[in-house]
């Protein structure tokens, strides 16, 4: 097959989509900014670069996030294939060694004959067939151009990441190793426990700190799932201590009784060398995250890999100003990642794999992809394109956005198993009457 797509973008959506045309035949040209320029979250030029967690959340069949999973791996997803090959421990999550599962995305993508990466700023929109899968940091001259091109509102939200710190600078004698329920010394996640009298010292300290971006979010500016921890903090005292430091299910082992609150620390890499705190997004200057993070009992000799930091993100407004497929209509470009405001990496490699399949279809002539809403993927696709949707604000897949379920009443995770239940029969009669799509690779 000649025909040939540009793919603007070399993170997660964009690598997934590249290897999915090419898998197919199509000739691609996968073009990704990075060293030439950078942005304020990314920290290499590597492929697929995970910039914020290491985690792509869990993999229960009964949650929206597992039930994700499985959908694109039923679909033929590449990189779900390699987040696999490159997991850490993570209890019911799919965390990744985030460098080698760049790696083997680079890998991937480098070795595919059908693939020619250019390394280079992308301004304007390319005339032909063109997937813009540039994330949240697009670039201001193409994401002005794609806005100009759209005619629609261009929105913003504020997003942060966690600090990650030295495995060897862990003061193991305080530390204990157990996951929520589990045995202790036989967990995937690292604790710190904290005291009341820690806590309460801890978050006063929290609430107080220097940040770098000052001001008061209202919250439309930030996105639920990844406010920063001092902005969390600032609405009620025991909002962690029932949020991300929640105790419930863990045993302090030298005092035998649940502490009064715990950070959890989670596996960055499979050496166990590194780990981030998990539920630990900040807008804190660094200065102020060293001296705060470090009251944590277990972490006052802490070394930090990498310190948290905040940036903000820009996607288009989607319901009103693209197609079903995610397409400007009109133009052979589509949107997909982040930039479309379907917001989560799962999501985004989701997004990418759509992209690669509609554009495949408009290329062979075959009818455009149209999954089962009862999906995670098809209910989110139908929120992210209907233009009923106000006001439109990212989101992960989740069971609120699918279509409730006939006859009685039942307990939240019987509901949460009988959606994934239908949604898995629907998605399987689907896929069986698209072979034209999903058997052109295997």
């Amino acid at each position: 097959m000649s025909k040939n797509v540009v793919v603007i973008g070399g993170g997660l959506a964009g690598s997934e989509c590249a290897l999915q045309l090419a898998e197919r035949g199509v000739s691609v040209t996968l073009v990704e900014q990075r060293p030439v320029a950078s942005t304020a979250a990314h920290h290499t030029d590597g492929f697929a670069e995970l910039v914020c967690s290491n985690s792509l959340k869990s993999m229960r069949h009964d949650s929206a996030a597992g039930l994700l999973k499985e959908e694109l791996d039923k679909m033929g997803s590449r990189l779900i294939r390699l987040a696999k090959e490159s997991a850490v421990p993570a209890g019911g999550a799919l965390a990744v060694d985030r460098e080698r599962f760049s790696a083997l995305v680079g890998r991937a993508i480098v070795e595919s004959p059908n693939i020619t990466v250019e390394r280079r700023v992308v301004e304007e929109i390319p005339e032909g067939p063109c997937i813009i899968a540039a994330g949240p940091l697009c670039g201001d001259a193409l994401f002005s151009s794609i806005a100009e091109r759209v005619g629609g509102d261009s929105l913003s939200f504020y997003d942060a990441a966690a600090p990650i710190v030295d495995a060897e600078s862990l003061d193991r004698d305080v530390v204990f190793s157990q996951s929520r329920y589990d045995e202790q010394g036989r967990g995937d996640y690292l604790n710190c426990p904290m005291s009341r009298e820690e806590y309460e010292s801890f978050y006063d300290e929290l609430i107080s700190a220097k940040r770098v971006v000052s001001k008061e979010f209202e919250q439309s500016d930030l996105f639920s799932a990844c406010q920063p921890v001092e902005e969390v903090a600032r609405t009620g005292r025991d909002s962690l201590r029932f949020g991300a430091l929640k105790p419930v299910g863990l045993t302090y082992p030298r005092s035998g009784r649940r502490p009064w609150a715990a950070v959890q620390l989670r596996a960055e890499n499979a050496d166990l060398t590194a780990y981030n705190l998990v539920g630990f997004q900040t807008n804190l200057t660094w200065g102020e995250q060293k001296r705060v993070f470090r009251m944590i009992p277990g972490l006052e000799n802490a070394e930090f890999f990498r310190y948290g930091v905040m940036h903000r993100n820009s996607f288009v407004d989607s319901p009103r100003v693209l197609d079903h497929t995610f397409r400007i209509p009109g133009t052979q470009t589509r949107l997909a990642g982040q930039i479309t405001g379907t917001e989560g990496y799962t999501e985004a490699i989701a997004s990418g794999l759509l992209a690669a399949l509609n554009t495949y279809a408009d290329i062979t002539g075959i009818e455009e992809v149209d999954l089962p809403r009862t999906g995670a993927l098809g209910s989110l696709v139908a929120y992210a394109t209907n233009p009923e949707t106000k006001p439109y604000q990212p989101m992960h897949v989740n069971f609120g956005l699918i279509p409730p379920l006939e006859g009685g009443r039942l307990k939240k995770r019987e509901r949460y198993q009988a959606y994934a239940d239908r949604a898995a029969v629907d998605l399987d009669g689907y896929l069986g009457s698209r072979r034209d799509l999903f058997e052109t690779c295997r």
